[in-house]
């Protein structure tokens, strides 16, 4: 992120706990969740860099879902593929046995129907 660029201490600079992401109603992601507004958990200090956001998307990589209040993308899709979603936050870690996340309940019905 641009604001840290110039630190060199990087303790305490991750993007931690849960943010909100706006989905994007035509996309496989909103399909998975039934929502526009999810809540995910992150833990991580990079993020997807906005400047190459629109070659992406002329290329094929669609923005699925979007942290609206830092403009962040937190979720990327491929739709020609089978099954291509890609996040920046972590589903695993509100991810249960009996309550999978959405995204590997997907994934795992995916691999199921393409058998």
């Amino acid at each position: 992120m641009d604001e840290q660029k110039k630190i060199n201490d990087l303790g305490g600079t991750m993007r931690l706990g849960e943010y909100s992401c706006r989905l994007d109603k035509n996309t496989k992601s909103y399909e998975l969740y039934q929502k526009e507004i999810i809540k995910e958990r992150h833990r991580h200090r990079y993020e997807y860099n906005n400047s190459y956001r629109e070659i992406f998307m002329e290329h094929g990589l669609i923005t699925a879902g979007v942290n609206l209040e830092l403009d962040l993308v937190e979720i990327v899709e491929i739709p020609k593929n089978t099954f291509f979603v890609a996040c920046q936050f972590h589903p695993e870690f509100k991810s249960r046995p009996n309550n999978p996340s959405p995204l590997f309940d997907g994934l795992i019905k995916n691999a199921i129907n393409k058998k």
